[in-house]
């Protein structure tokens, strides 16, 4: 009896070792994609954007995007003349504003409308939040391919649009190389496909394509003019700035 005791329980401890040394293994993991995400201390960029409808007709905009370390971003549409000017602020502690030029005025952005999609891209509210993934997601390792790891990200708020996103991480590298986003019914919705290139010494998403399954939409961010700390200060991401 004492001998089938003594088995359950070193069985019980492998059991436990293994689900934390996961646990930290995925921790870690989102973590340094974080870190090679929000690696600069600040950038800015201007974004080419195809939008492409379910019978492959073509719409262009131009953005311009700035961003200090990991939880300060300025996105503003500057082409076509019918959206220059709607831009979207991202501000610490989940705080969001949207500047809407036809309306002349800011507006906050609720938790409970993040799920909505921004100017009718396939990017949602909650999508284009500056804020790392490792503090709005728990982490699962699901396994562990050739070159890439697969996580399953949990969102740690209840009002989230996602039951949960399967990434994909480069397992050298670190940058995420897809996420597939599901809804909360738990099916497959939307599905992230990047490209990372190297300026300097700073893993940049060149490309970032969003396809939005259920609509049969895609989004697709192009970005150049990439340029890197250059010492942008907090008063360039007010809501002063937001309406100029």
């Amino acid at each position: 009896m004492k001998t089938v005791k003594l088995s359950v329980l070193i069985s019980a401890l492998f059991l436990l070792v293994g689900f934390n040394v996961n646990a930290q293994n995925a921790t870690t993991i989102l973590k340094k994609m974080d870190d090679v995400m929000f690696s600069a201390k600040d950038q800015s960029a201007t974004e080419k954007i195809i939008l492409t409808d379910k019978d492959g007709s073509i719409r262009t905009r131009e953005a311009t995007i700035k961003q200090k370390g990991n939880s300060m971003r300025l996105f503003r549409f500057v082409k076509p003349a019918s959206q220059a000017g709607i831009s979207i602020l991202s501000l610490p502690n989940d705080v969001m504003y949207l500047y809407m030029p036809a309306f002349g005025k800011v507006r906050r952005i609720s938790s409970s409308v993040k799920s909505q999609n921004f100017a009718g891209t396939d990017f949602s509210y909650d999508d284009m939040e500056s804020k790392p993934y490792s503090e709005k997601y728990t982490s699962k390792l699901l396994k562990t391919e050739a070159g890439d790891f697969v996580l399953q990200l949990i969102p740690k708020s209840k009002r989230s649009a996602y039951s949960k996103i399967i990434v994909t991480v480069d397992k050298i590298n670190g940058y995420p190389v897809k996420m597939e986003f599901y809804d909360r019914g738990n099916k497959k919705f939307k599905v992230a496909d990047y490209q990372f290139k190297k300026i300097g010494k700073y893993w940049n998403a060149s490309v970032i394509t969003m396809t939005n399954l259920k609509k049969h939409h895609q989004t697709k961010m192009i970005m150049s003019s990439v340029k890197y700390d250059q010492g942008l200060s907090d008063e360039d991401f007010t809501v002063r700035k937001l309406e100029q």
